[in-house]
């Protein structure tokens, strides 16, 4: 079963998205990066983009990792943020703990495309 099942499909998703964005956008570390983000349209993307990650249906048509963060400077201390940012959504949902390991691995996996290393 992929992670996409074990959460609970596209409503998780959806959910974990919304929430997740309500926290990034108030972090100091990273809320900057968003500064003038179409958030709808970025929540869509996101969406696609973790649906596909986890193991449900690929509707994602956005860039690779890689691409759409490359000009963004990000560090170590950015990317902690936002996994930081992902826990805490998940454990907010109640996301059993082995499950938020899945994910966080999943997100760990795209580290050095997104940090452009």
């Amino acid at each position: 079963m992929s992670i996409f099942e074990k959460i609970g499909g596209a409503a998780a998703v959806d959910a974990a998205v919304d929430i997740f964005y309500r926290k990034v956008l108030i972090d100091d570390r990273i809320s900057h990066f968003f500064d003038s983000t179409d958030m709808d349209s970025q929540h869509a993307k996101q969406k696609a983009f973790l649906t596909m990650a986890f193991g449900g249906p690929n509707a994602y048509t956005g860039k690779d990792m890689r691409a759409a963060h490359q000009h963004m400077n990000l560090t170590d201390e950015h990317f902690n943020a936002v996994a930081e940012n992902l826990v805490a959504t998940l454990q907010e949902l109640n996301v059993p703990e082995d499950y938020i390991n899945e994910i966080v691995a999943v997100a760990v996996s795209v580290k050095d495309d997104v940090l452009n290393r």
